[in-house]
């Protein structure tokens, strides 16, 4: 199939209507069958859950152009039961875990045009959605819900490579113990706005966050978990149950252990201990790994050995391993790739 004619190799990571997107209704207790539609607007009433008790959570997976010419989605098992489990703590009804992942294969077949073709650096970043769609005034859980995915091709998340990061330890907390720090929630990401931008006048490009009862415990930043990499090439990352599961630091961690032989522990990490480390990141979908050069913790600035230029060696080879899986030229661990087309 032809592609779009767009230039691939200068995207940037921003929203681009496509064609299709897919929509299911809840409704009498019940999902519907859901349908492809080339409507990009919702249309709702004025008194939805939405609006007013923030009953919403969403996902972000991408598609990927293989080296073979295969279209492929990336462990959207786990992308699905993250949802479920988001939906469970929100009130709203799961969306079945089978119906999510075959959504997502007809939404980007049905955009197999807007998929960037393998060597551009692009992908087809897939965001589902699950929101209170019925008119709420008290303080209680719609009555019924919508469940939508949109797609859009997008660029890397770092033009001409990744430059390691500036972060503060905030002054903010993001989750509350026994909260919701631990799923996908839209709300969680609205109270990050005014760190995020506050840390943004001050210079800064993320947030430490600390563990809201002690704050010496380092968490994640709004948006990504955290990995470390110590002076003798073990890979740890930040054990809570107040931060969210990333599917990215998970496979990592796999990386990390079964095809480069490292070392992997998850355990409490103190922001005491910062300076040990040789290396740090930010893992997420986006930028799969975003290297931290350095965090300022109320004026005592940590400067990580792996330098403000580049990233250190040991994220540089998860980074390659990982993508490489991804992009179809290394193996996959068994059940990592969904085959699209």
């Amino acid at each position: 199939m032809e592609k779009k004619n767009l230039d691939w190799a200068n995207l940037g990571f921003g929203y681009i209507q496509t064609d299709k997107r897919y929509v299911s209704n809840f409704r009498d207790g019940a999902w519907d069958a859901g349908t492809l539609t080339t409507d990009a607007t919702v249309s709702l009433t004025e008194c939805a859950g939405v609006f007013h008790y923030a009953q919403t959570c969403f996902e972000g997976l991408k598609a990927y152009t293989t080296s073979d010419g295969h279209i492929v989605t990336f462990r959207p098992d786990l992308n699905a039961q993250r949802m479920a489990d988001t939906a469970a703590r929100l009130e709203m009804p799961p969306f079945p875990k089978d119906r999510f992942i075959e959504a997502v294969q007809q939404v980007v077949l049905a955009n197999e045009e807007w998929v960037p073709p393998f060597g551009s650096g692009a992908t087809l970043y897939i965001r589902p959605y699950l929101f209170g769609s019925s008119a709420v005034i008290g303080v209680k859980p719609a009555e019924e819900y919508q469940f939508r995915i949109l797609v859009t091709p997008v660029g890397p998340y770092f033009k001409g490579g990744a430059r390691p990061l500036k972060l503060k330890v905030s002054d903010f907390d993001r989750a509350a113990p026994h909260g919701t720090g631990n799923i996908k929630a839209g709300l969680n990401y609205a109270m990050s706005l005014h760190a995020i931008v506050t840390a943004h006048h001050e210079g800064f490009d993320e947030n430490m966050y600390l563990d809201a009862t002690t704050r010496t415990r380092v968490e994640e930043t709004g948006g990504a978990n955290f990995l470390f990499v110590t002076k003798d090439n073990k890979v740890v990352t930040p054990k809570s149950q107040t931060i969210l599961p990333s599917i990215t630091r998970r496979s990592l961690m796999t990386v990390a252990k079964d095809y480069l032989g490292l070392e992997v522990e998850e355990r409490e990490v103190y922001a005491s201990e910062l300076a040990d480390f040789a290396e740090c990141g930010l893992c997420g979908t986006a930028a799969v790994i975003s290297p931290v050069g350095l965090v300022n913790d109320h004026g005592k600035e940590i400067r990580f050995p792996s330098g403000m230029e580049k990233m250190g060696p040991v994220t540089q080879q998860l980074y390659d391993t990982l993508t490489g899986i991804q992009m179809g030229r290394l193996k996959a661990p068994e059940g990592w790739i969904k085959v699209i087309k």
